[in-house]
């Protein structure tokens, strides 16, 4: 899989404070490996959306992630707001992650992620235009 990296894409990792930095990592690490992890990804792009860190394939719809001062506790994972990505996750991961309206999975700095389970969100999120017609994603 080519990864394709907007230069600006680290400025706004290394603005974040230090104590969300390896929060923001940890993200945009589980982001790449699901990527590698996905037969069907050939090439994933960084790069900015509404100044924020954005992912973005062929055939997925666009994946963000960012941390803002107005709500300093937590992070989050946003999605495109008119897909059925946060409301499928809502379904099946309703006991596992917070959620904001139909838009994002918000994580909080004091709680661990369930890795496994954020990464099936990604991988729906990656394909998205390919899994859609799957009740439930493909997940």
């Amino acid at each position: 899989m080519k990864l394709k990296t907007n230069k600006k894409v680290a400025t706004v990792f290394n603005n974040y404070p230090e104590h969300i930095k390896d929060k923001m990592h940890v993200l945009r690490a589980l982001i790449i490996e699901t990527a590698k992890e996905t037969k069907t990804i050939d090439a994933l792009e960084e790069t900015l959306k509404w100044g924020e860190p954005s992912y973005i394939t062929k055939h997925g719809s666009t994946l963000r992630i960012d941390w803002k001062p107005k709500t300093p506790k937590q992070y989050a994972m946003y999605f495109q707001c008119t897909s059925r990505l946060v409301s499928t996750f809502k379904s099946i991961f309703k006991n596992v992650f917070e959620f904001e309206g139909n838009r994002a999975i918000i994580f909080k700095l004091d709680k661990d992620i369930n890795k496994e389970a954020l990464k099936h969100c990604i991988k729906a999120a990656l394909t998205y235009h390919k899994v859609k017609q799957f009740p439930t994603l493909g997940i």
